[in-house]
């Protein structure tokens, strides 16, 4: 495959691999620097990893007797702030694993990260950082699920635009 890859001008290119806090997209990155390392080597690698910024507005119930009461609440600037910072040190410790990883594999990666509905984030930093091709993993949610709530692969394999190879973790290797 990586013959192909580089027959059809990958090389000197860039590949980004998108990440989250789960074991399918760390397995994608692994699978990619597996089998498809003379692509990787010869294209600038980017890591790319978005969270969503925190909610300002959250709604909580209060059961009152039989009643319910439905009550939005704004958090507190100090609170949004914690949780931006959380955020923040949780995308950079899952952008260094993902980098030890390639660095262990003797592959040179750059991290991005972004704050936002990741799947529009990494449709916007195809585009913003001029990505030849997309990796990512899938966690098999099942195709009705998919179809009801358009999981993230199945969204950038819709609007990416550049070709997107979905790495799907064998059941077994769980």
């Amino acid at each position: 495959m990586a013959d192909v890859l580089l027959a059809n001008g990958f090389g000197n290119r860039n590949v980004m691999v998108a990440i989250d806090e789960g074991d399918h997209s760390h397995y994608a990155l692994m699978w990619a620097l597996d089998n498809l390392k003379e692509s990787v080597e010869r294209s600038t690698l980017l890591i790319f990893m978005a969270h969503p910024p925190p909610r300002p507005v959250s709604t909580f119930q209060a059961s009152l007797g039989s009643a319910r009461v439905y009550c939005s609440v704004s958090p507190i600037p100090d609170l949004v702030k914690s949780v931006e910072a959380n955020n923040k040190k949780l995308t950079s410790a899952y952008l260094d694993r993902a980098k030890e990883i390639c660095a262990n594999r003797g592959v040179t990666a750059e991290t991005i990260a972004d704050v936002g509905d990741p799947k529009v984030a990494i449709c916007d930093a195809v585009l913003k950082y001029n990505v030849s091709l997309l990796i990512m993993g899938e966690r098999g949610i099942g195709k009705i699920k998919r179809a009801l709530i358009w999981s993230v692969s199945s969204y950038c394999v819709q609007y990416a635009k550049c070709p997107v190879l979905v790495v799907r973790k064998p059941e077994d290797s769980e």
